[in-house]
């Protein structure tokens, strides 16, 4: 499968006491190696980066015990890792499950934490309103054109 390397820039450390701004801003856009002479290589990034990794390697943790048990269809395996997944319809369920492997294997193959975090987030934030009983009353679907008019569902 091919990778895309992460976005990372190298500097020199005397780079940070030269040009610190500039480094510190290249540091909230992307990973920043400072090599040095004396030492290991350090890497400078936002709190927003290293959190997101983090969150990324729970969520990995999570999945891949679920992805490599064999008791019962894969939305049932998810939905023990991720007890949230039950406040969802058995269709949604299984849609929730193949989305958050597909965004997986896209965020680890891309080095891009945002992709499957942003798809976490979106399904566990339906399953909450779902459990909350939002989106249970029927709705009428208006055309913006006229005012009042009652259509079917877009």
């Amino acid at each position: 499968m091919p990778t895309t390397a992460p976005r990372t820039t190298t500097r020199r450390s005397s780079d940070l006491s030269k040009h610190s701004a500039e480094v510190f801003a290249e540091a909230e856009d992307h990973p920043v190696t400072v090599t040095r002479r004396d030492g290991e290589d350090l890497v400078l990034m936002s709190q927003r980066e290293a959190e997101g990794r983090t969150r990324l390697l729970e969520f990995a943790a999570q999945l891949i015990g679920a992805v490599v048990s064999d008791d019962g269809p894969l939305a049932d395996r998810m939905s023990r890792a991720f007890p949230w997944m039950l406040a969802l319809s058995t269709e949604d369920r299984a849609t929730c499950a193949q989305d958050l492997v597909d965004a997986a294997r896209a965020s680890f193959s891309t080095d891009q934490p945002h992709r499957v975090l942003s798809e976490l987030t979106s399904w566990r934030e339906t399953a909450t309103a779902i459990a909350a009983g939002l989106g249970q009353a029927d709705l009428e679907w208006l055309d913006d054109d006229d005012d009042d008019t009652v259509v079917e569902r877009p």
